[in-house]
């Protein structure tokens, strides 16, 4: 059985700095790779404070999503990866704002580091339609 992949690819969103896919959409569902808070019209990471770098990095996950013919509304699963997990509170309060009724299930851990040195990554999975 084979099932069909769509890539996403976007230039609302940062660009892949390797061998990966912005997004892949398959069997009804769209899955995000990892999103870190580069503002994509300059490639760079601007944002400085957890809340600045949560906005950016949500920014990015529904531009991904959009690209896919999805949004954040129909997330069904979000990931978020922190490197100090002492920032949840500021970081869980701009993810409500993304997600301010029915938010979708979510797993939140502490790593290390993270690419570039930003203090948080995130990933989702979506219906897509």
């Amino acid at each position: 059985m084979t099932i069909e992949r769509t890539i996403i690819a976007t230039k609302e969103a940062p660009g892949a700095v390797g061998p990966y896919s912005q997004g892949i959409a398959a069997d009804g569902f769209v899955f995000t790779a990892g999103q870190v808070p580069i503002n994509p019209a300059s490639s760079k990471v601007e944002a400085t404070t957890i809340e600045d770098q949560t906005r950016q990095v949500l920014t990015n996950v529904d531009a991904v999503l959009r690209a896919a013919g999805s949004s954040l509304d129909r997330v069904v699963k979000m990931t978020v990866f922190m490197t100090d997990l002492g920032d949840f509170q500021a970081m869980n309060g701009v993810y409500a704002e993304f997600f301010p009724s029915n938010p979708p299930a979510r797993s939140a851990v502490q790593v290390v580091a993270l690419p570039l040195g930003v203090q948080i990554e995130m990933e989702a999975v979506a219906l897509t339609g």
